[in-house]
């Protein structure tokens, strides 16, 4: 290879690794002239890659958008990453993606380095997916959905909701949360004044983007959060706040995902849970082999000492057993 080209390619490697570079920096890590850099500048324009440039003390370069998708640079971790993440989204939840998933894992296999492919074959001869066990949602639906939640834009769609009922919904989109197996959209919903989270895969046909509006503070913090209140405690008639006597990580694998919200307390957490009983909640907090406290609901406290009474009175009579 050429030096020109070869140092076209370390001059886009760079542009890609960072978002600004002052022609002086550019020019110190290519050891060449400011001038040179220029030069090189526009070779690469005129190769379809739009490189903005901005004059005076603090001016310099960086990699724009264009209309057109010009050839990355990717490092062997990034070309490993990318190759997983396209064999993921091959088996994955979002409809509409597939045959796209496949062409691009394709080209990008054609050309990986054979080290890098070696490391490829590794891991798809050692992991094995059993695909997505929830509702497959439409890759179209989920892209229009993140426009206008970008663009602070009312969105109008059908929707089925959990009885069957189908509705016309208007909103304002302020997040997509996938959660487990299902994706969510985090909403002020318009017509019913109050936040809502819809499931993707129960939107039905297109989104259409309406007018703008002002973002609202989402509850909680994050759609994120709200999405894991929503599908954890609110939708249960028995709420429960318990103190859990281990750090959040360590109560975090003994908790099914969605399960639960966790909340670290030093050397202990704060979960919050739902349920439609007090004794089945009482007995999954048993099952967790952890010491606990209850600090509500009234009703979860007298299901666990029930609990705790008829367990002990099985001890006992095992015990007598034993002996006799």
């Amino acid at each position: 290879m050429a030096e020109p080209a070869a140092r076209l390619l370390r001059l886009l490697a760079l542009l890609q690794a960072r978002r600004f570079w002052t022609a002086t920096e550019l020019a110190e890590r290519l050891e060449i002239t400011d001038r040179t850099v220029r030069r090189d500048v526009d070779r690469l324009r005129g190769l379809g890659y739009p490189v903005d440039a901005s004059v005076g003390v603090a001016g310099g370069y960086q990699l724009g958008s264009g209309a057109v998708l010009p050839p990355l640079l990717l490092e062997d971790d990034e070309a490993l990453a990318v190759t997983l993440g396209l064999r993921t989204a091959a088996v994955g939840s979002v409809t509409g993606v597939e045959e796209a998933t496949l062409r691009a894992l394709a080209k990008l296999e054609q050309v990986l380095p054979k080290r890098v492919r070696r490391k490829v074959q590794d891991l798809q001869g050692a992991v094995t997916s059993l695909g997505s066990a929830g509702a497959a949602v439409d890759a179209q639906v989920l892209s229009a959905l993140a426009a206008a939640q970008r663009a602070h834009e009312v969105v109008l769609f059908a929707y089925t909701d959990g009885q069957g009922s189908d509705t016309q919904r208007r909103a304002e989109p302020h997040g997509l949360v996938h959660a487990t197996t299902r994706w969510y959209l985090v909403a002020w919903d318009l017509d019913r004044a109050d936040w809502r989270t819809f499931r993707v895969d129960r939107i039905n046909g297109s989104v259409q983007a309406q007018h703008s509006f002002v973002p609202r503070a989402i509850p909680h913090g994050s759609p994120a959060a709200y999405v894991a209140h929503s599908v954890t405690t609110d939708p249960y008639p028995v709420q429960a706040r318990v103190v859990v006597y281990a750090r959040k990580q360590d109560v975090a694998r003994r908790v099914y995902p969605g399960d639960a919200v966790l909340e670290p307390l030093g050397e202990r957490c704060l979960m919050r849970v739902g349920a439609r009983q007090p004794e089945v909640l009482a007995m999954h907090l048993a099952m967790l082999g952890i010491d606990f406290e209850v600090l509500e609901p009234p009703e979860l406290i007298a299901a666990v000492s029930e609990l705790g009474k008829r367990l002990t009175r099985a001890a006992s009579a095992s015990k007598r057993r034993a002996r006799s």
